[in-house]
């Protein structure tokens, strides 16, 4: 339902209420026109009631006179039928007065008939005989007439007492109802007898039942029987009641329940309440003309001012339901709650815009962890077998040229190999950072002390066209990393710098504070809230695009000329600073440069930059007996040769089992050199948890191509780690140090 049709029908309901009281009015309004008409009509009825009366009495004094006429008096009949005629001509209310024998024969009648009558059957003869003085009365049709009287009788008297004859009187009820005529005003009269018979009913027109027609199986009568059953029934005065389109008064006194006789006067309620109906009428048509009005000014409102508000609305919400997060609703906005509402969603649609933007922002960012994270394990995986050849590879050449020391041509190629292989070492390493996978030695480092010892190396590597600055905070936390590879990252990224600004150009190193709180982490990447210490680097170079941002980071992925570059910069960063529990932010734009931003993790004491040892001349060397447990055939070889050069008496084993089996079977090892990464149901933190079980004191050394951290991950901490590949000098001096430190 539209929200014209709405307000349309609220304007409706709003008209109830005047409906409402326009038609109680006309309530009020019958009830008091029906008041109004009782009150009329009882006064009516009871002046008939009155007159009926008075009427009566003139009777009785006329035929009291008469009863002691000469004339009437006589035994002449025709003369006293003359006589009598004479008397009617002067009172033309009677339709005839006549005498009435004894014996119930009619004597003489003022009409002069000469009919033969006998009356004694009439009830108003009988009572009459019996009646002492005064008259009695009855309303019935006459024999002679036919007409509707009343029959006054009174009985004549001998000297003696005994009735000498009875005057009757019949008074003309048609007559004397048409006598009301001037004073009715609209209303009727009727005439009814106990019966039912109607005697007379005024005006006589086509409404009214004719005389001598009974109403005894009307509703009329039946309620008259109900009035005269109650108990207040028969009293004085004038008793009101509707009864169908009639209201009625009826009247009643000792004279009409004598002559068994009903006076009622009533009126149309038609009649009685056209006054209220065109009151009705009126106050109808007005209504109606209101609503009208109403309607229309609603109308053309909801039109002009709500509609096509609503429409914007729904346009609007229509496109948002279909992902168009851009729609808006052109200003200028209505005033009121509508152009609320409308600014309302132009602000939702923008938030929902920014939310969308946002969320693909991360979506994006997600996808590019996720790739990160599977090239991660695949590099690690590489990095890690690379390391197991290396290790055999970087050994061999040590020890061969060693042998040749003599024949220099031989030692040259033994050397070249040596450092072929070193420099392998180097990417795998790199790899390794990338995988955050590296042997990492992080300590608390002065950054401020290591950017101003790394000046000199860094202008040396970028050149005459490209100006360094500096830019440190005072008071600059320490940072917990490792300093070397921190040294070697941003090398790699000044370089990176200097190698995107041909034509020469700035590059800027800043380091400050930074305090990330819990509600702003969202700001800094996936950093946890805390303390961090950011080193920026700076250029001013060609910049990237959108498309070369989001790869910067893989491995191998580089921009420059072939040749010049292995890819592996930006990646050795990432891995190193995300090992290390911080984050990189790259930010870029074609033609804008670059910057690089470290987030690293604050220490809670600065320390010193310890310079790396030396080897020394001399590989240290000892004669315990040491249990070697490599899965790589190629390195358990080449291990166990080296330590047998290096004095010390060696158990070769392939795998965990096997090593768990010689120390059930001899019991005098002096270390365990175990592999962390090997193939079966039990690795070398695995066996190492088995072998503290039955021989705490016992020490492990533990090696692989990962970090130290893989060990710390599978198990518990391990005291004793060496990195693959390692070089012979560093394999004797950490079986000393762990040999020495199990005799403490």
């Amino acid at each position: 339902m539209s929200i014209r049709s709405r307000l349309l029908i609220l304007v409706t309901l709003a008209t109830l209420i005047p409906a409402v009281l326009v038609g109680l009015r006309f309530l009020e309004d019958r009830a008091t026109s029906i008041g109004a008409a009782g009150e009329s009509l009882s006064e009516v009825a009871n002046l008939v009631l009155r007159d009926l009366d008075a009427k009566v009495r003139g009777t009785s004094q006329l035929l009291y006179g008469l009863a002691r006429a000469r004339d009437v008096a006589t035994d002449e009949k025709d003369l006293c039928s003359a006589f009598l005629s004479n008397v009617r001509e002067q009172n033309p209310q009677y339709t005839g007065i006549l005498t009435i024998q004894p014996d119930g024969e009619l004597f003489c009648d003022s009409l002069r008939s000469g009919r033969k009558l006998n009356l004694s059957d009439r009830n108003y003869f009988q009572r009459a005989l019996s009646l002492g003085d005064g008259v009695t009365l009855e309303a019935v049709f006459g024999r002679l007439t036919g007409l509707a009287v009343l029959q006054i009788a009174e009985p004549a008297r001998t000297p003696s007492g005994a009735v000498d004859f009875v005057l009757l009187a019949s008074f003309n009820l048609q007559k004397f109802v048409e006598g009301f005529g001037d004073q009715l005003e609209r209303a009727q009269i009727l005439l009814v007898k106990n019966d039912g018979m109607v005697l007379a009913w005024q005006p006589n027109d086509k409404a009214a039942t004719k005389a001598g027609t009974s109403i005894k199986d009307t509703g009329l009568f039946q309620h008259l029987g109900t009035l005269a059953s109650s108990p207040a029934g028969g009293g004085p005065g004038a008793t009101v009641f509707q009864e169908g389109a009639m209201v009625w008064a009826v009247a009643d006194s000792a004279v009409t329940r004598e002559a068994g006789l009903h006076i009622l006067v009533g009126r149309p309620k038609s009649e009685l309440f056209a006054d209220a109906n065109q009151g009705l009428l009126e106050d109808t048509a007005m209504l109606v003309g209101v609503l009208v009005l109403l309607f229309a000014g609603v109308w053309a409102f909801a039109e002009f001012s709500i509609r096509r508000q609503i429409v914007q609305i729904a346009g609007m919400m229509g496109k948002l339901g279909q992902g168009d997060l851009a729609a808006r609703i052109p200003a200028p906005y209505p005033k009121g709650d509508l152009g609320k509402l409308m600014a309302l969603l132009n602000e939702t649609a923008q938030s929902l815009e920014q939310q969308r933007n946002e969320i693909e922002d991360l979506h994006r960012k997600l996808r590019q962890s996720q790739k990160m994270e599977a090239i991660g394990h695949l590099t690690g995986g590489v990095a890690h077998d690379f390391n197991n050849l290396l290790t055999v590879v970087i050994g061999n050449a040590e020890t061969l040229a060693d042998q040749l020391a003599d024949k220099p041509g031989l030692k040259a190629l033994a050397d070249m190999s040596g450092k072929a292989a070193a420099r392998g070492a180097e990417l795998t390493k790199q790899l390794l950072a990338f995988a955050r996978r590296q042997p990492l030695n992080p300590k608390a480092v002065d950054i401020a002390q290591l950017l101003d010892g790394m000046e000199g190396l860094l202008r040396r590597s970028l050149g005459g066209q490209v100006a360094l600055r500096s830019a440190v905070a005072d008071d600059l936390w320490p940072a917990l990393i490792d300093p070397h590879e921190l040294e070697n990252a941003i090398l790699n990224l000044c370089i990176n710098a200097r190698d995107a600004m041909a034509d020469g150009g700035r590059i800027t190193l800043e380091a400050g504070n930074l305090s990330i709180a819990a509600e702003d982490g969202g700001q800094h990447g996936d950093l946890a809230p805390g303390d961090y210490v950011t080193v920026a680097v700076t250029d001013t170079g060609i910049g990237m695009d959108r498309a070369t941002l989001e790869r910067a980071f893989e491995p191998f992925f580089t921009t420059k000329e072939v040749g010049r570059g292995s890819g592996l910069g930006l990646s050795m960063v990432y891995g190193f600073v995300k090992q290390s529990k911080g984050h990189v932010q790259l930010y870029s734009e074609p033609g804008r440069g670059t910057v690089v931003r470290l987030y690293l993790p604050r220490a809670l004491t600065a320390g010193e930059i310890a310079a790396p040892a030396e080897p020394s001349g001399s590989l240290p060397r000892g004669s315990e007996r040491i249990l070697l447990v490599e899965d790589d055939e190629n390195v358990r070889s080449f291990v166990a040769n080296l330590l047998l050069e290096l004095g010390y008496r060696v158990l070769a084993t392939a795998g965990a089992r096997e090593a768990l089996a010689a120390l059930a079977a001899q019991d005098d090892f002096d270390l365990v050199f175990t592999d962390v990464v090997m193939p079966g149901d039990m690795n070398g933190v695995q066996l190492a948890e088995a072998i503290r079980a039955r021989n705490p004191a016992l020490p492990i050394l533990f090696t692989s191509g990962y970090s130290e951290k893989e060990v710390q991950l599978q198990g518990k901490q391990a005291p004793h780690f060496i990195a693959k590949p390692y070089r012979r000098h560093e394999l004797a001096t950490k079986l000393r140090q762990v040999l020495e430190a199990s005799r403490l």
